[in-house]
């Protein structure tokens, strides 16, 4: 019997050897200036770093198959060639991806951690949200005592002193000012992982709170300071919809940087479940050393992960998305000041706004499906997701796939839907109004189509006015100063030609307006330098 008990135990802890996903590796030799002084030899510090990816990955596979138990593969990749079958009266389509394809719920907290971002789990209860948000912790080397202690869990009643820490009360008494009171501050400050589970039970007040750390990585009360080192962030909350005691504040909603469902559990598994129970085992106790990063690991992986390169091609077509979404046509007689955000700030209706349509083909316009555009700090969070997930997949430069992949993620809480569009109303496009994942996933596919039809890649004139300005102005003398102007007003004049003007015409038109005037404020000082 005992011999049975460890052949099952080894199974919970077992890493196997195999790669699992075989490549070079991303991680190049760095240059150190001790190397040129020093003749000991090498310490077998660069071997173990080696393939940190690949340990990534095996935390990955360990986590989703026997861990958590995610047989879902929800982040696909297709290297063609696969089959289809179509289930149900919805003609729901079920397709077998012959590339390696992850589960959403386990891989994107995995990305946070070694990013260092904010994610939020949403989903019902018992669905594993506080366990892989522990197992992150875990992984990050932490004991789970101590992760379980760190843990703040959300209710009507929390302080900030609950949260933060409390002053010592010999000092209330003795101090003359509030800069001599001492505080006993919350241990879980100082942790790289820092875990807050049902975040939306928190009180308004509390949340303000919170939000300083979360955002500002310090903490405050009664004029002490506490510095936080940078963390990774776990939110955990029942229902994103506001299901919560407490409506989250928007600055707090604003700085969450991805967000994931926490899956069903598929009753086909039921037996994993069994063994756990006869066993008495729980995974989260059972972690396999080798899939355990240390402080130093998680710091080489995030410089690593900068370091994956967004080449042109994709970049364009980030922006190409990105900016179908903040114009809004009649907010404003200004072309500045044609966004939504003005739409916002007037606080008038947005439907009675968009009744002053000009005829524009509101199925075409992508910008008609959303009532916001997307913000900086959603498009540096894209970015660095997008270049995390192509490490993770082994890869030295980001693919449309990844971004494809990872952006309905990126946007979830933040890119809103407008109901109403006439996009919604098509037929099969129903469902875009329910599942807010499938919805930003097509919407990127219709912009990427749009800008394939548009043919940005071989025919974008501000990549040549782009090039130009690059280069400098030193030197540039006040004739090419006036070709450069004058070709700028030629395009500005043969866009005006276009019938209609869209969101992605919006920015273009702004960049020239842009250029024009460093252009002119240039030629000014030259003229003035005689």
């Amino acid at each position: 019997m005992n011999e049975i008990v460890n052949k099952t135990l080894g199974f919970f802890q077992k890493v196997p050897s195999a790669p699992t996903n075989p490549h070079e590796s991303n991680e190049t030799a760095t240059f150190n200036i001790k190397d040129l002084y020093t003749t000991e030899e090498p310490s077998g510090k660069g071997e173990e770093q080696l393939g940190l990816d690949e340990k990534l990955r095996q935390s990955y596979f360990w986590i989703a198959n026997t861990a958590i138990i995610s047989p879902f593969y929800d982040i696909e990749y297709d290297n063609g060639d696969s089959k289809q079958y179509i289930f149900g009266d919805s003609k729901v389509e079920v397709i077998l991806p012959n590339g390696q394809c992850y589960s959403s719920f386990v891989l994107i907290p995995l990305l946070n951690l070694m990013v260092r971002g904010k994610c939020l789990i949403v989903g019902g209860p018992g669905r594993g949200k506080t366990a892989t948000s522990t197992l992150m912790g875990l992984i990050a080397g932490y004991s789970k005592t101590d992760v379980q202690r760190a843990i703040q869990h959300g209710q009507p009643q929390m302080t900030i002193s609950d949260l933060l820490g409390y002053p010592l009360p010999s000092d209330m008494v003795k101090a003359e000012n509030t800069s001599d009171i001492r505080i006993a501050w919350r241990k879980w400050l100082g942790m790289r992982v820092k875990i807050i589970d049902e975040y939306n039970r928190i009180p308004t007040r509390t949340q303000s709170a919170l939000l300083t750390v979360l955002s500002d990585n310090y903490a405050e009360i009664f004029d002490q300071i506490f510095e936080c080192p940078q963390s990774a962030w776990y939110l955990t909350a029942n229902d994103d919809a506001g299901g919560g005691t407490y409506q989250v504040i928007e600055a707090l909603k604003d700085r969450i940087d991805i967000v994931v469902r926490a899956f069903h559990f598929n009753t086909r598994f039921i037996e994993d479940l069994q063994k756990r129970i006869e066993l008495n085992i729980k995974p989260e106790s059972m972690i396999p050393e080798e899939i355990i990063f240390s402080e130093e690991e998680i710091d080489t992986i995030n410089e690593q992960i900068r370091a994956i390169v967004i080449s042109s091609p994709i970049r364009k077509r980030i922006e190409f998305f990105c900016r179908q979404f903040e114009f809004f046509e009649y907010s404003s007689d200004k072309m500045e000041y044609m966004t939504k955000d003005t739409a916002k700030l007037s606080g008038l209706d947005f439907r009675t706004l968009l009744k002053q349509d000009s005829g524009k083909d509101q199925v075409k316009d992508l910008g008609s499906q959303t009532v916001n555009g997307v913000s900086v700090r959603k498009i540096m969070t894209l970015i660095i997701y997008s270049k995390a997930l192509a490490y993770f997949r082994g890869s030295k430069e980001v693919e449309l796939e990844d971004i494809r992949q990872i952006l309905p993620f990126i946007l979830h809480d933040t890119l809103v839907p407008h109901l109403e569009s006439p996009f919604f109303d098509q037929q099969g496009n129903e469902r875009y109004r329910v599942d807010r994942i499938v919805w930003l996933r097509k919407l990127f596919d219709l912009s990427c189509d749009e800008y394939n039809t548009i043919d940005l890649d071989k025919d974008d004139p501000i990549d040549m006015f782009n090039e130009q300005f690059k280069k400098g102005l030193e030197n540039v003398s006040a004739k090419e100063i006036d070709k450069r102007l004058l070709d700028i007003e030629k395009q500005l004049n043969q866009w005006s030609q276009e019938k209609k003007l869209y969101g992605y015409r919006h920015d273009d038109i702004l960049m020239l307006k842009y250029l024009h005037q460093r252009y002119t404020n240039y030629r000014r000082w030259l003229k003035w330098k005689g």
